[in-house]
């Protein structure tokens, strides 16, 4: 008989956005009439920047030529793009990240979910709490959990993140052998200064730990003494993997186009203790069970590195980030303690009582949707994530909604 891989049994019944997916769609029904605002999801509303709908026209044209048509691309990425990514977002950091250290895929969610495959099942793995939901699963589904008790499940080690250390978690009491980072992070909004990077770091190479570090929002950051990757930190080559996305940072969350780094000089060890290059065990992993994202959307990529490209990605980024200052704005002067909406789309809003209470309060009451904190963990309980992804006037009229449900 067909036998189930049993660890997709520990899974909590619902993933965190089904689940507020039910619940819209149960009160929906229940009133057809009323007007929902969606900041829940992180989905971007804006249409693509001009230049990456003027190069998807371009290379689609291309396409409908013998002339310059194109079949099956690398499953890396094409060149052009991974010399922009190189020479944009690390060059210009003076971080030293070669073109071919650069793998384009079809998303960051992805790359997370998928990089836990290549170590071995009886690792320590550190994930911060409140956590994107994809690192735990994808782990759980690995089968590197026991069951799930008390909001949390056995053999992981959680890094609490809380008011009191901004945040940002403190180095784990004991050995670990893989952490997963995330900054700005998903979901509190919080930052992390290069002084905290470091720590990290220097912890990963003493106990010779890797970091899968998630950036997919670094394009929110306005603060200059804020570290945009973490190979701006000595010694980062050596010890951590970066991924980056352009879901957000363009729009392309429908378009779906991102990149991971894998540097050549990143060591993984048997458990003998016999050192291998991570590269290229990425390399055999991406090019075996990936077969590159299409021409068209690497072009329009592209776009986003020349010309009127950055312009118009800083417009797009802008205009959500006055929508993450009126959501802090608002909800500080209703009361409510604010994380993010600085360096960050999100907005961590400590609410006084239980997640899933809270929601369902500005469901029913302001047609609003938001993200449960404790849809991310222990530590998530008694907050809410408010996101800046929607039209101007909608989030208006919702914070509105919000100010006179909460009165």
């Amino acid at each position: 008989m067909i036998r189930v891989n049993e660890n997709y049994l520990k899974l909590k019944s619902s993933y965190l956005f089904s689940e507020i997916a039910q619940r819209v769609a149960a009160y929906q029904k229940e009133n057809p009439s009323a007007e929902i605002t969606r900041l829940g999801i992180g989905d971007v509303t804006r249409e693509l920047p001009k230049a990456c709908i003027d190069a998807f026209h371009s290379a689609v044209d291309e396409l409908g030529s013998i002339a310059t048509f194109r079949g099956y691309g690398p499953e890396q990425g094409y060149d052009f793009l991974r010399e922009k990514v190189a020479q944009v977002d690390f060059h210009s950091r003076n971080a030293d990240i070669a073109a071919d250290e650069i793998f384009i895929s079809d998303g960051a969610k992805c790359d997370t979910g998928n990089f836990q495959e290549l170590f071995a099942n009886d690792i320590k793995i550190a994930v911060p709490d409140p956590v994107y939901p994809v690192y735990v699963d994808t782990n759980v589904m690995a089968g590197r959990t026991s069951d799930f008790d008390d909001g949390r499940y056995g053999g992981l080690v959680y890094l609490e993140c809380n008011r009191e250390n901004g945040f940002v978690p403190a180095l784990p009491k004991e050995k670990v052998d893989l952490i997963y980072l995330c900054f700005p992070n998903n979901p509190t909004g919080a930052t992390i200064t290069r002084e905290q990077l470091k720590l990290w770091v220097d912890y990963a190479k003493k106990e010779k730990a890797l970091i899968l570090y998630d950036a997919a929002y670094v394009a929110f950051i306005r603060d200059p003494e804020i570290p945009q990757s973490i190979y701006e930190i000595e010694g980062a080559r050596d010890v951590a993997v970066e991924f980056r996305s352009f879901s957000k940072t363009a729009g392309f969350t429908g378009t779906r186009c991102a990149y991971t780094v894998v540097p050549k000089s990143l060591m993984v060890y048997d458990k003998s203790g016999n050192a291998y290059p991570l590269h290229g065990f990425w390399n055999r992993r991406h090019t075996t069970k990936f077969n590159g994202v299409s021409y068209p959307v690497q072009r329009a990529a592209e776009a986003i590195y020349i010309g009127d490209g950055p312009r118009q990605v800083k417009d797009l980024i802008d205009y959500y980030m006055t929508n993450a200052k009126l959501i802090r704005e608002k909800m500080s002067q209703l009361g409510y303690e604010c994380t993010g909406g600085i360096n960050s789309p999100y907005i961590w809003i400590n609410t006084k009582t239980d997640s899933w209470e809270f929601f369902d309060t500005l469901l029913r009451k302001a047609h609003v949707v938001t993200t449960p904190g404790s849809g991310f963990g222990k530590c998530g309980n008694g907050y809410i994530r408010i996101s800046a992804f929607n039209n101007k006037e909608k989030v208006e009229k919702a914070l509105d909604r919000i100010a006179a449900a909460l009165k």
